[in-house]
């Protein structure tokens, strides 16, 4: 115990035992009849409301890397490492046009997956197990990246060693396979009680104790001077790279796994129409989260070692006593906890509904669905240990770039296909590997720079390509997910085009018109009653009409 702050790691322990009680009593709230269905342990019934869905998304959306990551690109980077904020502010306007018809048509026809619709819609399983890889391998390293954020408080406290981190993601792996998607859903209203109330604090308290906001962007816009000389606003050459990094972002967001099963697990077409209104109040959250990165530049932190993701733990320690700075970590830690369930459940479903069933055991009953989901959630999770144990974290930072150009290549088929059917399913194929194909290609010869602009590393350096390797007299660069898309779209017409020329059969529709509009499934369906809402003496909340 050498080194170890015991009253920090005390209280981070209580937390993380109250949560994990948590999750096992999740299994017993409103419990169905058998949660051995993929619909009950994957997306927990599709009954949550309002609130739970909330909770829900911003438990899924905003992680413990964000909480870290976000404030040590601000701290490193300055203004680029701002683009996380008009990102979130920006998607929700653009989900909601496809999210309610996505919504709708699942419960309608009982997908599970975005792959499970995908199949329906244009009649491939090819492009169907193409969605479903092309999701899990984005997952996995998304999960290997919440380790980041508990690995940085574990630094901060002095506890040494993997074995913490290797028995936090085994007790998350137990209560996950037996309550399923409840689990992070009824754990995620600590998560973000803890995370605002950690913001709330941080953002009255340090400024006083560092002499106001001028200070901090005093401080801030010194150092930013002495390196690129354009301070804390972004130089001409970055603007825009900072744009289609925030707009490709936003596009990428909701077609990771764990955001759709977010969505699905919603009761209604309502619930996710106020959600989309009331979800930017985490992006203000996040401007805040960003700008703790300028509060360490005024603070003087040195990160721990060379882990420029320890930056807000230290912050924390230096600005906080050890009984709030616990609380803190605590925060972070749980903020991992959630996102890794959900993502992990998510490419369970994945797998089981779009790999197993279509192509291992067409026959299989709920049961066996259910039970090889569970068991693939833990795989995914021990993978995503192994990743953290024997991958260096700064390269794992870098596959979450990747990740993103990864699943852009599913725009077509997933939200393009909410609205039309025109494109071919021969078109798709083509068009996901000639995108998939581009952006790894560019991300492959992007080089790591460093503050003096030499090559750190030669490939996989970033998500930003430069315009002058297109050929083009430009000093920009563009975000490598919009190029790879737009090489994905050209193909997916071209290709179009020529086949239903070639009146190449496309497969019948699994879907109709009115299925994207409807309202519920089940006129008799009824959703969860939320937490913060009270049932009636007597009696249970009636559903929602």
């Amino acid at each position: 115990m050498d080194g170890v702050n015991v009253v920090e790691l005390s209280i981070v322990i209580v937390l993380f035992l109250v949560v994990t009680v948590m999750g096992f009593v999740a299994a017993r709230w409103r419990r169905a009849d058998d949660l051995m269905h993929l619909d009950e342990w994957g997306l927990g019934g599709r009954n949550f409301g309002t609130w739970i869905t909330w909770f829900l998304l911003g438990g899924d959306l905003y992680t413990a890397y964000t909480f870290v990551a976000v404030p040590a690109l601000m701290f490193g980077a300055g203004a680029a490492g701002f683009f996380a904020v008009p990102y979130t502010v920006v998607i929700y306007p653009l989900v909601f046009l496809v999210v309610i018809r996505l919504w709708s048509v699942s419960h309608v026809r009982g997908f599970v997956t975005p792959a499970d619709f995908v199949r329906s819609r244009f009649d491939s399983p090819t492009m169907a197990l193409l969605v479903a890889l092309t999701g899990i391998v984005a997952t996995m390293p998304y999960i290997a990246l919440q380790l980041v954020g508990i690995e940085a408080i574990l630094k901060a406290m002095g506890v040494e060693g993997e074995l913490p981190l290797i028995v936090a993601f085994v007790i998350l792996a137990l209560y996950t396979y037996n309550s399923g998607l409840r689990a992070p859903a009824l754990i995620a209203f600590v998560k973000d009680t803890l995370i605002y109330l950690t913001i709330i604090v941080a953002v009255i308290v340090i400024p006083v104790k560092l002499g106001g906001w001028d200070a901090i962007f005093g401080a801030a816009e010194e150092k930013f001077s002495a390196g690129t000389g354009a301070g804390v606003l972004l130089p001409a050459t970055g603007q825009l790279g900072y744009a289609t990094l925030a707009l490709g972002s936003a596009l990428a967001l909701f077609l990771y796994p764990h955001s759709i099963t977010g969505l699905l697990a919603a009761s209604n077409r309502d619930v996710l129409k106020r959600n989309m209104s009331a979800l930017p109040v985490y992006s203000l959250a996040l401007g805040f989260i960003a700008l703790l990165g300028f509060m360490a530049i005024a603070a003087g932190v040195t990160p721990i070692g060379e882990d420029g993701n320890t930056i807000v733990p230290v912050l924390f320690q230096e600005m906080f006593p050890s009984w709030f700075a616990g609380i803190a970590f605590a925060a972070i830690g749980i903020g991992a906890l959630v996102p890794a369930a959900i993502m992990s459940i998510a490419a369970a479903n994945l797998f089981t509904r779009n790999i197993y069933k279509e192509f291992l055991k067409r026959d299989a009953t709920p049961r066996q669905e259910a039970q090889v989901a569970k068991v693939v959630s833990l795989v995914v999770k021990l993978g995503a240990v192994a990743a953290i144990l024997f991958i260096d974290p700064q390269f794992s930072i870098d596959l979450q770039l990747i990740g993103g150009v990864i699943i852009l290549q599913t725009l077509p088929s997933v939200a393009l296909g909410l609205y039309t059917r025109w494109m071919h399913r021969g078109g798709l194929i083509a068009g996901w590997v000639a995108g998939m194909t581009a952006g790894l290609l560019m991300l492959y010869n992007t080089p790591r720079l460093g503050p003096d602009g030499t090559v750190v590393r030669e490939h996989f350096g970033g998500s930003s390509f430069a315009l002058s390797k297109l050929g083009l007299d430009a000093a920009s660069s563009v975000y490598t997910g919009l190029l790879a898309l737009a090489a994905n779209l050209l193909v997916v017409v071209l290709v179009t085009l020529a086949l239903r020329a070639a009146k190449v059969s496309d497969g019948v529709d699994g879907t109709a018109d009115t299925d994207y509009t409807a309202e519920r499934e089940d006129p008799t369906f009824r959703e969860l009653p939320d937490p913060l809402e009270s049932a009636p003496p007597g009696g249970e909340r009636p559903a929602r009409r």
